[in-house]
């Protein structure tokens, strides 16, 4: 795999004194135009062996790229913040927007191979990294993004040779560190891991370019070259992606029987016992959250719903039990410019909260497979492979105890037009009820339909939906409390279970 990177190329300097200045002007242009059309955005990765020139191939882009459209990240030892949060977080909140770019020394392959060739994880766990790699990257593309992937290689001999002379410079000796010696000790493993990774994710939409970089000429005109290249083979095409639904489509009702229609939404709780079940779910969760083992764990409660289903008054109800240091709540409109030059998971994993908190949405991600397929804000393309993307940062998010928990709020046609007259009559609450509001009610079927299949293909075991029939608000706020309560101490005990 690496024997074309490993031929000796070389450069002399004065084919690279010739070609650099159109490859800068060109570079420049490119970027330019990509910036004025913001059609999508660029993220670089440069990955590879210890002393091949990743960090000089770094200097270079800054040196060569147009400051204002282009970010680099060197993506080192994750801070204590990051380690509260999945990994992938710290790489989602620094993906550069339409029509810019970003630079990752370092991604999300980096931490991967370090755990496999030092043997804290085994081959199958290295394998799933890969396939969740994969998955992002799939995602990235299909939202629209140019992905260009370098892979520097050195051979055995030539690392030893190159970590030699940048020590011997009295300029470049502080870029070769005991670790880079450590590594270079362990080239055999690494080389093994390194050619698994590339086989596994050199995909058709993300393919690494594997380049030699013993000889810096060489290694900058390649890089530079094929930056632009993709850039500009990209920007003729007007930023346009072709995207194919992998997915089945939706089963049809076909004899009117839906899991929304099995609901019995005539399920009431009289005063008395809301008020007394409030006050026992409401100190169970207060108590939940200040457990010794709450610090260890996350909690984000997600609500949907139709309009007018009581999430608000849900919400308060948990609120009203907590600690304001301790929980954030998140209400979801519609995206804002910045929102919408990003993935539509970005807005949502930019608030994953830090361990011992309670983040609650008030909308979700889900509006990608609700409201934007049945305003038609999204192609069919889009929302129905949503479905698979929402399982996976989901599953990300309960692989780092976060606990997931999902709460569909349904009510009746006529019991929302009943909500609706009276938020038109009561002062304080007629900025409830929006012109948007009526117009959703004539869709009110493909919309029942959307919720169906959401919970058909999202319901997973790690993050299952709760459907609360929500007719009866007492009767739908105790059922999420006690649902919320029962998931966090499953948590909990679970989480004791794992450390004897």
């Amino acid at each position: 795999m690496f024997e074309s990177a490993e031929l000796g190329h070389k450069i002399d300097k004065e084919t690279y004194e010739k070609e650099v200045p159109p490859l800068r002007e060109a570079l420049l242009e490119a970027q330019l135009e990509l910036y004025k059309l913001a059609k999508f955005p660029v993220i670089i990765l440069i990955g590879g062996v210890d002393g091949a020139g990743r960090g000089e191939t770094i200097n270079l882009l800054n040196e060569w790229m147009d400051p204002r459209f282009v970010q680099c990240h060197g993506m080192g030892e994750p801070s204590d913040e990051e380690l509260d949060r999945p990994m992938m977080w710290r790489f989602w909140r620094e993906l550069p927007p339409k029509g810019k770019t970003g630079v990752f020394l370092g991604s999300w392959y980096t931490w991967p191979i370090l755990n496999r060739v030092s043997g804290i994880t085994k081959t199958a766990e290295l394998d799933q990294s890969l396939e969740r790699a994969k998955r992002l990257e799939t995602m990235l593309v299909e939202e629209g993004a140019l992905i260009i992937k370098f892979w520097m290689h050195l051979s055995r001999e030539k690392q030893e040779k190159r970590l030699k002379l940048l020590e011997k410079d009295p300029k470049t000796r502080w870029r070769v560190s005991d670790r880079d010696w450590e590594h270079y000790k362990l080239y055999d493993k690494f080389s093994i891991v390194h050619e698994s990774v590339i086989r596994h994710t050199s995909t058709a939409e993300a393919p690494w370019t594997i380049v030699e970089g013993y000889d810096a000429r060489y290694r900058s005109l390649t890089v530079g070259k094929v930056i632009l290249n993709a850039i500009r083979k990209r920007l003729d095409e007007a930023g346009s992606k072709v995207s194919e639904v992998s997915a089945p489509p939706p089963l049809p009702s076909i004899d009117n029987l839906d899991i929304l229609k099995m609901l019995d939404l005539s399920q009431k709780l009289d005063k008395r016992r809301y008020q007394s079940e409030l006050e026992k779910y409401q100190g169970k969760l207060a108590l939940l959250m200040r457990s010794p083992k709450f610090k260890d764990i996350t909690v984000i409660a997600m609500f949907e719903g139709n309009d007018a289903a009581g999430k608000g008054g849900a919400i308060r109800r948990i609120t009203g039990a907590l600690d304001a240091r301790y929980y954030t709540v998140i209400p979801v409109a519609a995206p804002t410019e910045e929102e919408r030059a990003q993935p539509y998971l970005w807005r949502f994993w930019r608030h994953i909260p830090r361990r011992a908190r309670l983040s609650i949405f008030d909308r979700s991600w889900y509006g990608r497979v609700l409201v934007e397929r049945v305003e038609g804000f999204c192609t069919k393309a889009d929302w129905m492979r949503a479905y698979g993307e929402i399982n996976d940062f989901e599953a990300q998010l309960v692989r780092h105890n976060i606990v997931v928990s999902k709460f569909w709020l349904s009510i009746s046609r006529d019991e929302q037009l009943a909500r609706f007259k009276e938020r038109e009559k009561i002062g304080f609450k007629r900025f409830k009820i929006t012109e948007e509001d009526w117009r959703n009610r004539e869709k009110w079927e493909e919309y029942e339909h959307a919720v169906c299949d959401m919970v058909d293909r999202t319901s997973t075991e790690i993050a299952p939906w709760t459907l609360v029939e929500a007719n009866d608000k007492n009767f739908a706020r105790i059922k999420i409390l006690k649902t919320l309560c029962r998931q966090i101490e499953a948590a909990l005990v679970n989480l004791g279970n794992r450390k004897k």
